[in-house]
């Protein structure tokens, strides 16, 4: 939503309603644990009363287990937790969890899947960077293909088959194809996809949901 026209907000959640959109992704940044500044609680409250479509909401702020529930997590929501921003990844994940929304672990690019070993079990997905976050239009990091597909194969080798895998960062109608094949099953979508200056904004959905299902 960080790539949305907020004077034409009302017209963009129509188009998402129309065409299904599963998930509006809230990126908020603090300017402390990424570099930019965007995104808060009364956006969120404002987007809640004006569709019926679930928020994912992505902190990426230090210290993010206070700031948990300015938020107002529903169920059914997404809230996503960077493992780099915690001291306590585990505790952060439940405090999502006790609101009854689905959390996520998200991870930056060259953080190793490690990090979120020993709370797979307790997540209901994992986000992973394909960029460095702060900023749309970045180029995606080549090695984070191969992150997919060996966070698909820790997941399956432990039975964890329903785990979402997000990717965030330069998903494009070039590198969908790449990322589906990795394993990822949720896209965050940009500047480089559906808000693209080189097609008409509802056309540009049709296109890539088409090429998703083509996938």
């Amino acid at each position: 939503m960080m790539c949305a026209d907020i004077g034409a907000l009302k017209e963009t959640l129509a188009l998402f309603e129309k065409h299904e959109i599963d998930y509006l992704h809230i990126d908020v940044m603090d300017g402390v644990f990424v570099p930019n500044l965007m995104l808060g609680t009364d956006y969120c409250r404002r987007l809640r009363s004006m569709t019926s479509i679930p928020l994912d909401v992505h902190l990426m702020v230090v210290d993010p287990e206070p700031k948990i529930a300015w938020f107002g997590p529903q169920p059914g929501e997404y809230v996503s937790v960077h493992a780099e921003s915690t001291k306590h990844l585990h505790r952060a994940v439940q405090m999502v969890k006790a609101t009854g929304a689905k959390a996520l672990a998200a991870l930056n690019p060259a953080t190793p899947l490690s990090a979120v070993e020993y709370v797979l079990e307790d997540v209901d997905g994992v986000l992973l960077m394909l960029v460095n976050p702060g900023y749309a239009g970045q180029a995606l990091i080549s090695e984070t293909i191969r992150k997919i597909s060996e966070l698909r194969a820790l997941a399956d080798a432990r039975g964890l088959h329903d785990l979402v895998i997000q990717v965030d960062g330069n998903i494009s109608f070039e590198s969908a194809p790449k990322v589906i094949d990795a394993g990822a099953d949720c896209l965050v979508l940009g500047s480089s996809s559906i808000f693209t200056k080189d097609l008409p904004f509802e056309e540009a959905i049709i296109k890539f949901k088409e090429l998703c299902l083509r996938g």
